[in-house]
């Protein structure tokens, strides 16, 4: 965890906050001075909150846990509740829960179950939260804060009524054989960005997506159960020889909901040391 951007205050929600990148952008949360955290995930993220604590730079900095399906309306619309009543509002939501490409079966073989139950995750989780959220900022009121640059330290920025940032992949712009319920969802997750950045216009809440490589989490990690050979092709195919860490990921999380990015909506930040500028990354991956 590196991030050293500050957001002054704040409340925020992280799904699939107990590993991997929304274990990290949870850290980086506490480290930049957030209010409150409300870590959403699958299992139990209550050991990220005791970690989280050891970071936390804001005095009142507080944090609960709520477990729950994202495809699952009822317990979405309770998250947000949640987390509203808890805290008051959500100033930045950062919606990392998913599930990666666990068949490999090529369109000829296409397993539709598996096809099936990503669109519930990736694609409908990420509507559902989405939209729940953009809902609960709406209704909340505008912040502002003092401009972040020294050059001009009268000014103030004015933060809207919140941040939201979803996690699509570089797959929503470079396929890759095996992978059509993984790339569809992830297509539709920048589909999903897009449309609630320019709805969201008017209620003042910047949505932006960004889009990692290969990441070294735990999703990655039962990836190379599944396929050794795909650390060969990361070190082969990476720019930099290695996948990304979280917490590279994450600082380009803070660094969209901060007051630095405030003239930022409805942008899809590559994130993948360059692999997709060349013809034989994009022909790889």
């Amino acid at each position: 965890m590196a991030s050293k951007l500050q957001l002054e205050g704040g409340i925020a929600l992280v799904t699939g906050a107990a590993a991997g990148i929304g274990k990290e952008t949870v850290l980086a949360f506490a480290e930049a001075d957030v209010e409150g955290i409300v870590l959403a995930d699958l299992n139990d993220a209550s050991a990220v909150i005791e970690e989280s604590k050891k970071f936390a730079k804001n005095e009142n900095f507080r944090a609960i846990a709520v477990q729950l399906d994202v495809s699952d309306e009822n317990a979405v619309r309770a998250m947000v509740d949640t987390a509203v009543n808890e805290f008051g509002r959500i100033d930045y939501c950062v919606h990392c829960a998913g599930m990666g490409n666990i068949s490999g079966a090529t369109t000829e073989h296409l397993k539709i179950d598996v096809f099936d139950k990503t669109v519930a995750v990736n694609i409908r989780g990420t509507m559902l939260v989405v939209s729940t959220v953009s809902k609960a900022m709406a209704a909340q009121e505008p912040r502002t804060c003092q401009n972040p640059s020294a050059r001009n330290p009268t000014a103030t920025r004015d933060l809207g009524r919140g941040s939201i940032v979803t996690i699509a992949s570089v797959n929503a712009f470079v396929p890759a054989p095996g992978m059509m319920p993984y790339t569809s969802s992830k297509h539709a997750v920048i589909g999903i960005t897009k449309t609630a950045a320019l709805d969201n216009i008017k209620n003042h809440i910047r949505v932006n997506a960004v889009c990692p490589s290969w990441t070294d989490t735990p999703m990655m990690q039962a990836s190379l159960q599944r396929v050794p050979q795909l650390g060969h092709i990361i070190q082969k195919l990476s720019p930099l020889g290695r996948a990304a860490s979280p917490d590279e990921v994450a600082d380009y999380i803070m660094f969209l909901c901060s007051p630095s990015a405030t003239y930022i909506n409805g942008s899809c930040l590559m994130i993948d040391a360059g692999l997709t500028l060349t013809a034989h990354g994009a022909a790889s991956l």
